[in-house]
């Protein structure tokens, strides 16, 4: 067996928009948001490749989209039918290996060093993975195939979309030292600035430091940065990925000035954040609360309690508390938000603190 191990990384192609354009005729070859909405409420979830031509990003407000694409067309998402068209692309999946960790409803790596078709060729592999979604659910995908999990995830953006790039093991370090700074998985755009203005423009560039000189600079991401390009990545594939957050939020047609009509909102997301929990099993210690005002600023504020929660009354309780630290400042609120974090760990806990209440 050869001693590297054979990961693929499967990104499908602008994925929301994309099943909405293949569900609806009328939305196809359209520069289209899926969320978001044209009053300028909201922010964009997924753009479609003609909304990205024009700049149009995901997480991106709605109002700025429109400036940039003002015939750009809304949908609402729809997460049922993107659930099942990801539960069919998982099944996809399992043909070839049961080692699958999936990142999001779009996303997931494949450790197919031992395949069950014994098929042999991850290239392959992943070849008949892109065509049988296409061919069953009429999407495309992009496929990174390398030797860990951190170079497979650089080469599946690397040509999209419907995209398949191999990085073999002679073949990564060139690779990495010629990938500019802002391709790197990890570095986002105001990190690539900081780094362009020490004259970090390549992996090249970025090999140059070692790694004390870049975790003074980039503080604990710099042990990452040192370790990435120089292709370091030992992560094997989890089948099961810890979820560190569950969150609630939403963004409202009128925005809301009065604390009362706050407060109840807030109480409407603990009751959606209390059934979440539920139907995922999981109790969390810290509360997050965020508020965004009219002007697009926001503040979150976070408890960690002594105990475990997951009912909606104990988590109100506690956004209640957070709640009242805030200043307004006679300030409208766009959108409020509730997360629950630092989850149950059953062995952890019996170990680090065996008297911490659970609820």
């Amino acid at each position: 067996m050869s001693k590297h191990r054979k990961i693929i990384h499967i990104d499908m192609d602008a994925f929301y928009a994309s099943v909405e354009q293949r569900d609806f005729a009328e939305l196809r070859g359209k520069a289209l948001a899926v969320g978001g909405s044209p009053d300028g409420r909201g922010v964009v979830a997924t753009a479609s490749y003609e909304a990205r031509k024009f700049g149009v990003r995901s997480a991106m407000s709605s109002r700025v989209a429109l400036k940039l694409c003002p015939h750009l067309l809304f949908t609402p998402p729809r997460f049922e039918v993107y659930k099942q068209v990801s539960d069919h692309i998982r099944s996809i999946f399992h043909r070839y290996t049961d080692m699958i960790e999936p990142l999001s409803l779009d996303e997931a790596y494949l450790d197919v060093t031992c395949d069950k078709l014994q098929i042999g060729s991850a290239i392959e592999i992943a070849i008949q993975i892109k065509q049988s979604i296409k061919t069953e659910l009429d999407l495309s995908s992009s496929a990174g195939v390398s030797v860990n999990k951190f170079i497979a995830k650089i080469a599946s953006d690397y040509q999209k979309p419907d995209g398949l790039t191999f990085i073999g093991p002679s073949k990564v370090i060139r690779f990495l030292e010629s990938l500019p700074v802002d391709r790197f998985f990890g570095v986002g755009k105001v990190t690539a600035q900081k780094m362009k203005g020490m004259g970090i423009h390549t992996g090249l560039d970025l090999k140059a430091f070692d790694e004390q000189d870049l975790i003074r600079k980039f503080g604990k991401s710099g042990k990452f940065f040192y370790h990435m390009v120089r292709g370091d990545d030992n992560r094997p594939v989890r089948t099961n990925r810890i979820t560190k957050s569950i969150g609630i939020e939403d963004t409202f047609a009128t925005d809301i000035k009065e604390p009362l009509d706050m407060l109840q909102e807030l109480q409407r997301l603990c009751d959606k954040l209390d059934k979440r929990l539920e139907s995922k099993s999981k109790q969390g210690r810290t509360v997050t609360v965020k508020i965004k005002f009219s002007d697009f600023t926001q503040v979150t504020r976070s408890k960690t309690s002594s105990y475990y929660m997951q009912n909606s009354e104990d988590i109100f309780k506690q956004v209640q508390a957070l709640f009242a630290t805030v200043n307004f400042d006679e300030k409208r609120v766009r959108l409020l938000g509730v997360t629950l974090s630092n989850f149950y760990d059953a062995d952890l806990e019996r170990l680090n603190n065996p008297q911490l209440r659970l609820f």
